[in-house]
């Protein structure tokens, strides 16, 4: 099943519907729609291993995926490894075009502390455009309290992702409605494996050079790039306006 047989009014219908539906049941219909076609991209962050939980739980098997930027923080790469082992599943890694050497010769040293949009793109979105040009649906764990930019999140999106190939996409976000204290309650209920800097005050976990703690009272995202005025890192802002 593709996204063509999918209208723009019967995905504003199940946005709605999917409100009130349980994680479950919103991943039940992906899988019996598209199959295969739709895929799981985290980051490891609390809310994709709630995801990936309920679909093995479930017997879904979509591709799962993750972004290795190459500047993943030890952690990050030690916790892919205990996901794949707990759950028996394969974590695809999506690498950049260039290692991080070949860029500082093209771009110069520490791209991230002067240009952090392009070395994001570089790192990040370039390699999620090329992965989803193979999909229907993205599933993500985006969730509305994460930060002020992700309040207008729907759980089921459209968009038109490459005009010239009339290729559109779906962006499932069936978790966009949960808070970050359900999140962590599953977590710890069910024994999932997480990330250690999650206990060191780290909420939102990225590359190493543009992550930091935050503070109490500050927002979930508030660590990334500080010292710039970037919210997000370009993988769910490049597809423009959802339809």
């Amino acid at each position: 099943m593709t996204t063509q047989s999918i209208s723009k009014e019967e995905v504003h219908d199940l946005a709605d519907r999917f409100e009130d539906t349980p994680l479950t049941e919103i991943l039940q219909w992906a899988w019996e729609r598209f199959g295969e076609k739709a895929a799981i991209g985290t980051s490891f962050q609390g809310a994709g291993l709630v995801m990936i939980d309920h679909a093995v739980r479930a017997g879904l098997k979509f591709p799962v995926f993750t972004m290795d930027t190459q500047f993943l923080f030890p952690e990050t790469l030690e916790l892919k490894a205990k996901l794949e082992a707990k759950f028996g599943i394969g974590i695809e890694s999506l690498f950049p075009g260039q290692t991080p050497e070949e860029q500082a010769a093209e771009h110069g040293p520490e791209l991230w502390t002067r240009h952090p949009d392009l070395c994001c793109t570089l790192r990040k979105v370039i390699p999620l455009q090329k992965k989803l040009e193979s999909l229907s649906v993205w599933i993500t764990g985006l969730r509305r309290q994460q930060s002020d930019t992700r309040q207008k999140t729907k759980i089921l999106e459209l968009y038109h992702f490459d005009v010239l190939r009339d290729h559109y996409i779906l962006k499932l976000n069936p978790m966009a409605n949960w808070s970050r204290d359900a999140v962590w309650e599953y977590i710890r209920a069910n024994g999932i494996p997480y990330n250690p800097l999650q206990d060191r005050g780290y909420r939102s976990i990225g590359c190493m050079q543009c992550t930091r703690a935050i503070g109490e009272g500050e927002s979930e995202r508030a660590g990334r790039w500080t010292g710039f005025d970037k919210a997000e890192c370009g993988i769910h802002t490049f597809l423009g306006e959802n339809i």
